[in-house]
């Protein structure tokens, strides 16, 4: 099993969303690292649920991927905001894949409480620069994180 971290803006679906909603399909990514790491996502992986530009950034819950990446729909659709004329249904350029629920934790496990935690140091979501809406999460930095949500 592999962890990951996936991020969303609370605005357009936060883990309160996933939570009524039980499953979704992860669409719109379109960086191709992060496609990569989707398409590496196995059935059964793990993930927090990141809330990102909002007034507390942080981790608000953890999902898991309950379908392999496939291809994204709304990159062939042109009314939709994620429309990508380059990409064609014979040759799709984005995928996305299914997530379901898990859990939400009592409280945002905040940016700030991660940036002072000395053992997430080399995390990807914390490295200079790194704006990847999906990142991998390794074995250790999970297990601290799930600390910290209590």
């Amino acid at each position: 099993m592999a962890y990951w971290l996936m991020k969303s803006e609370p605005n357009a679906y936060s883990i309160v969303d996933l939570k009524r909603d039980k499953k979704i399909y992860w669409d719109g990514v379109r960086n191709y690292q992060a496609r990569n790491f989707m398409r590496s996502m196995q059935v059964g992986d793990q993930a927090f649920f990141y809330h990102s530009n909002c007034k507390v950034p942080g981790i608000a819950g953890m999902i898991k991927i309950v379908k392999m990446a496939y291809p994204d729909h709304t990159a062939f659709d042109p009314d939709d905001p994620h429309y990508d004329p380059k990409s064609k249904a014979d040759n799709p350029r984005w995928e996305m894949v299914d997530v379901a629920f898990v859990r939400a934790f009592p409280e945002v496990v905040s940016l700030a409480q991660l940036r002072e935690t000395a053992s997430l140091e080399k995390m990807q979501i914390l490295r200079k620069g790194n704006r990847l809406s999906i990142t991998p999460v390794t074995p250790e930095e999970w297990d601290i994180i799930l600390k910290l949500a209590k």
